[in-house]
This record gives structure tokens, C-alpha cells and sequence, in this order.
């Protein structure tokens, strides 16, 4: 099936040395820049780059011999060990199939058959999950506009209200995204403040992570100082987008709540049988460096792009560039031959708004061929 650009709004507690957060140098190269026809890096999506090699080498070490299914494996075991370090004890994580199935269950486990969530408009679990929420988890979502991706308190009341009126769906739910759509990050305090206002009214917070490794690469902090530090109840915890071939995790510190996981995860289809090899690619990710570098080299790559594109005559960014995205304007004519070069979406065809990522494997030559192609369709 032909993959259709975007045309709507919307998509998609270990400690560490300071020196492990310094900036990447944008001289360092990701592996892989020699590639056969065909194969030519894009910026349309964080999802279209290969699998680190190193999360490569994971699955093959996996599969070795025999391990006990359904979860039952040493490396779901060592991921249990691998997680706690990052978040504190008790940490519970449950590994799935993707994001979509992460944020389901999530959100399930948060919330009675009468809740509801409230969330940004442009949340992927509203523009991009075809309503598998709905659907699926039988959640219904209470969507607020705003101008960058992010909640507020004050934007989440414009939803969190009615409480015992049973003629409305209960706001019992809130759920953020950390980096958002629009390529923005929230601040540890920023969370926190969401996380009290919630917690105040009897919510609980959920947050989307499937760019969690970019915000802490953007922050610089640990990925417990924005999550569970800052009061969030449960993390869809992503890995597809920073170097995995497959998989995700639910991530929670409640064992009220990791009593109702599995049931939850089974019922949703999003219990592997042979779930070694989903742990083994998150244990290799995040047992050391490895997410934060690539995340990192990710960011960087953006930076590099929106310092090359933003002195051209003709493109206007519109949000800034705070993890692995860059929002532009451009004049629909010179996109669309630009896309004929480089594949990329648009993320409001109304306005001419398009959307570049970068990823784990985009290299300065990939950055400098975009800028130099889009400098040439714009003198045309």
C-alpha cells in the first residue's frame, strides 16, 4: 500500500555524569552513510531508519536457545532491573507490540469503563491511532487546541469539568506527550505543574513517550526527573523511534496498577508470546548510553537543518526545534519538488506547513544535500 503523505493537523532514576549530557558533536557521523540506490535517508519520519546495529545484535543474542514465554524470559527479567535504575523502585514494565497498543492499555489501566482523557488535539492518540482508543480501549477523549502540542492547567480545565454529572463522560485522565507532535518539550516543572492540578481533582497523568530519549537528550536529565519525579502515573515508553525494530513498554510505579497490566495487555493483543525479543532490544537500548547518544545525534541533526533552511528566502519555521523536528512553511509548489528528492509530510496542507525528522542514522551529508536541494527549488 502506497504510504500517503500527512494531510492533517496533527501526525504523529539512574543518575548520570554531567558528561554523559554533553552536546553531540555534529562532526560524528552516524553509521551507514555509504548507501545502495534506493535506500537514500529521508526526513519524513523518525520511523523510517533501519535498527541500530547494536539493537540488531540483541535480537540475534536472543535467540539462542530456549526461553519461557509470555514474559517469563531473563532478558523481560533484566528489563525489569534496566528500568528501575532509570525510574526508581517500584518500577513495573510491561513490553508490547507499539506505540498504539502502549497507549491503549496505558490509559486502560488509568481509568474506570466511564473515564475519560483529556488531551491536546494535535495527540497522537487522536489524530494518528484511528480511533483504537475509542474503539479499543472504549476511552473517550476530551481534546483541547493549543498553539504548540502542550498542556496547561489552565487548557486542561477547558475540559475538566462535570464531575458527577452522568450525563458526561468522567474527566478522570490527562494525557501529555513528551517530546509533542509540534516537536516541543515540556520542562520537568512544567509537568509537575500538570501533574498537581491533575492529582488535585482526582486525575491521573498518563504521558505518550515515544520521544522520551529526545527530551531527556534536550533537558539534560535522567529520564525519572520528567516522569516519575515529576508525578506522572504511567508512561508509554518508546523505542521504535530511536533505534528498535519493534516494541515498546507500559511503564508504571503503582503495584495497584501493574495488578491489572497483564489482563489489560492480553486482552488488547499486545501480549507476545516470545517476548524475549522485544526486552532484549529495550535492554540493549537503555541499559547504558546507547539511547541517549542516538537521541542526541537525532537532535543535533534538527539543529544542523533548521540552521541551514532558516537564512533561506522563502521558508518560515513555525515551532521551535527543541528535539529531532523541524516546522516550515514552505510554498506548496516548491514542496512538492522538494518531495520529489526528499520524502517528507506535510503536516497542514491548508497552510503549507510540512514536517522534517531527523533520526538515529541521519548524517551531516544527509542534512546539507536537504538544505541544498530545498536552496535550489526555492531560487527556481
Amino acid at each position: 500500500m502506497t504510504d500517503l503523505p500527512r494531510v492533517a493537523h496533527g501526525s504523529e532514576a539512574s543518575e548520570h555524569s554531567e558528561a554523559a549530557f554533553a552536546p553531540l558533536s555534529t562532526s560524528e557521523q552516524a553509521p551507514g552513510s555509504d548507501l545502495p540506490p534506493g535506500h537514500a535517508r529521508t526526513f519524513a519520519s523518525d520511523n523510517y531508519a533501519g535498527v541500530h546495529p547494536e539493537v540488531l545484535d540483541a535480537v540475534v543474542g536472543a535467540n539462542a536457545g530456549h526461553q519461557i514465554s509470555y514474559g517469563e524470559d531473563e532478558y523481560t527479567e533484566r528489563l525489569q532491573e534496566v528500568l528501575g535504575r532509570h525510574f526508581g523502585t517500584p518500577t513495573f514494565a510491561f513490553p508490547v507490540f507499539n506505540g498504539t497498543g502502549a497507549n491503549v492499555v496505558s490509559l486502560q489501566s488509568l481509568l474506570p469503563r466511564w473515564g475519560a482523557v483529556v488531551c491536546a488535539e494535535t495527540a497522537h492518540i487522536n489524530v494518528d491511532e484511528n480511533a483504537a482508543p475509542e474503539r479499543v480501549g472504549g476511552l473517550k477523549l476530551l481534546t483541547v487546541p493549543t498553539p504548540d502540542g502542550k498542556l496547561t492547567p489552565e487548557l486542561i480545565d477547558r475540559q475538566a469539568w462535570g464531575w458527577g454529572d452522568e450525563h458526561r463522560a468522567q474527566p478522570l485522565a490527562v494525557s501529555i506527550t513528551q517530546t509533542t507532535e509540534m516537536g516541543t518539550c515540556y520542562t520537568g516543572d512544567e509537568i509537575r505543574a500538570i501533574a498537581d492540578h491533575v492529582h488535585e481533582r482526582g486525575m491521573k497523568l498518563h504521558l505518550d513517550g515515544a520521544r522520551l530519549a529526545n527530551a531527556a537528550a534536550t533537558l539534560g536529565e535522567g529520564l525519572g526527573a520528567f516522569t516519575r519525579d515529576a508525578g506522572v502515573d504511567a508512561i508509554s515508553f518508546g523505542g521504535t523511534k530511536n533505534g528498535l525494530m519493534f516494541g515498546e513498554a507500559v511503564v508504571v510505579f503503582d503495584p495497584e496498577l501493574a495488578t491489572a497490566l497483564p489482563y489489560l495487555r492480553k486482552m488488547d493483543m499486545q501480549l507476545a508470546s516470545k517476548m524475549r525479543y522485544i526486552s532484549a532490544q529495550l535492554v540493549a537500548l537503555y541499559e547504558g548510553d546507547l539511547w541517549l547518544t542516538s537521541a542526541r545525534h537525532a537532535n543535533a541533526m534538527a539543529r544542523r537543518l533548521r540552521a541551514g533552511v532558516e537564512p533561506l528566502d522563502g521558508v518560515r519555521l513555525t515551532q521551535p526545534t527543541q528535539a529531532n523536528a523541524v516546522f516550515a512553511v514552505l510554498d506548496r509548489d516548491v514542496a512538492e519538488r522538494l518531495r520529489a528528492r526528499f520524502r517528507f509530510y506535510d503536516w497542514d496542507e491548508h497552510t503549507g506547513e510540512v514536517r522534517w525528522m531527523c533520526s538515529w542514522d541521519t548524517t551531516e551529508a544527509d542534512v546539507d544535500a536537504f538544505v541544498a536541494a530545498l536552496a535550489e527549488e526555492l531560487a527556481r
